[in-house]
């Protein structure tokens, strides 16, 4: 935690030293407060919109799941997100917590990895048609888009086999249970055996139950990233200047997919670092390092604060249970099915 902290405090700091001077101050006096209390308020809405989100997802595939233990899980995520690479830490912590709360790993996966095709689906189609009605970072924006992109394709192909072609999961599985027959290894192969076909069954009833739910998911999503994306424009009000709407989501969009490459914990300074480059098309000087500080701690700090109690009472949850499809993990398939 303390490591991305610092490398975003330093990166902060680079960014007002170079870029603030006299007219900074008379700026941040004449800030209008509202502003900035609006803006947390979107983001609290974004945790929302998102918790609520997960618990549609997670109800179509368990039973007993509460719009408490969704939240739980979009906060704790939030925290572990914030301290690992590319977030990588969010979805494991997410599927961690809907399992303490009596879910399927098998099933919290198959949620999780919905909830990432609908985001990336989304990032993809906005950012494309956004590049093409504005001129702010197009050349940037294709490159990143072009790469994430081809990411979002070999998921969706890997997805796809695995879900048409069991076989070739089955051959796999059986070589590991002959190779690992006994003992701790061979638990592991069992518990990992049952819950890929948990997962498949999980990632099935989904596309056939949420077949129908699709566009509202997508307005769900669209809605909870606009809210967040927002936040840069209302803080620019408050500022008194000019909002940039299509210019800060355009940003805000890049900005995002850079900060999926695994090259700091929370990619603290890469961000930071890469917002100031973009708003500097649009924003004066002596505001960009007082926008890049206050729109971190709203959209990184306040993460770190309010998730980490969430993800510390999950963390220390030792209890292992024990995955009972029957009674609430998969309702409506009978167990010959997941076999």
């Amino acid at each position: 935690m303390l490591l991305p902290l610092s490398i975003s405090v330093v990166a902060i700091a680079a960014v007002l030293k170079y870029t603030s001077s006299g007219a900074t101050l008379s700026a941040i006096s004449k800030a209008d407060v509202r502003f900035l209390i609006l803006a947390l308020i979107l983001h609290i809405f974004f945790w929302i919109l998102w918790a609520l989100r997960l618990w549609y997802l997670t109800s179509i595939v368990a039973s007993k799941v509460s719009f408490g233990l969704a939240l739980k899980a979009t906060l704790a995520s939030n925290f572990v997100s914030a301290v690992t690479p590319a977030s990588a830490g969010g979805e494991p912590m997410r599927v961690k917590v809907l399992n303490d709360g009596g879910v399927s790993c098998g099933c919290g996966t198959a949620v999780i990895i919905s909830e990432r095709l609908l985001d990336s689906f989304f990032f993809v189609v906005a950012l494309l048609a956004l590049l093409a009605v504005s001129n702010s970072a197009v050349g940037l924006g294709l490159e990143v888009g072009g790469l994430f992109l081809m990411i979002f394709i070999l998921t969706l192909v890997l997805l796809w086999q695995l879900l048409r072609r069991p076989d070739k999961i089955e051959k796999v599985m059986a070589w590991l249970r002959k190779r690992f027959h006994s003992g701790i290894l061979g638990s592991a192969v069992d518990f990992l055996d049952r819950e890929i076909w948990i997962f498949r069954v999980a990632a099935l009833r989904l596309i056939g139950c949420a077949k129908n739910q699709i566009p509202a998911m997508l307005a769900l999503t669209v809605l909870m990233w606009l809210l967040e994306f927002m936040i840069p424009s209302v803080l620019l009000m408050g500022l008194g200047q000019s909002p940039h709407y299509l210019d800060s989501l355009v940003a805000q969009l890049i900005i995002i997919l850079i900060a999926g490459l695994p090259l700091t914990p929370g990619s603290s300074g890469i961000v930071e670092f890469s917002m100031s480059y973009l708003y500097a098309g649009f924003v004066p000087d002596y505001l960009l390092g007082v926008l890049v500080l206050v729109w971190r701690t709203i959209t990184y700090f306040t993460n770190l604060v309010v998730g980490a109690p969430f993800a510390g009472t999950s963390l220390r949850c030792q209890v292992m249970r024990q995955n009972n499809i029957g009674d609430n993990q998969l309702p409506g398939f009978e167990e010959d099915e997941i076999r």
